[in-house]
């Protein structure tokens, strides 16, 4: 017992100093050509690895990839997709350009 009243006061402890502190992340937004385009300054997270899930014969698995909420990045999980005959799926990604970090979404080629 007193080893699990050390523990939960270990984590409350850590999650009042986590909330504590303060992250400034700047960015940067060019004139977009559409409205989609935004520079992020700080580099996203390494992406998550997860084990796809079966799709069935007809939809592709489009993985997981992090997304910029305008405050910090959020993980949009995977999802199956419907296949489209004679094309191939691009997966979306994070690309470096100059000042920051731009996201070329996943599209059909």
């Amino acid at each position: 017992m007193k080893k699990f009243i050390y523990f939960l006061a270990f984590i409350i402890f850590t999650l009042l100093l986590s909330s504590c502190t303060r992250r400034t992340v700047v960015v940067k937004q060019p004139v977009p050509q559409n409205n989609n385009v935004v520079v992020v300054q700080k580099a996203p997270p390494a992406a998550k690895v997860i084990v796809p899930k079966k799709c069935g014969p007809r939809r592709i698995w489009v993985k997981g990839h992090w997304k910029w909420n305008g405050h910090r990045y959020i993980w949009i999980k995977g999802h199956c997709k419907k296949r489209i005959a004679g094309k191939t799926w691009v997966a979306g990604h994070w690309k470096k350009v100059p000042g920051g970090w731009r996201w070329i979404p996943g599209h059909w080629m």
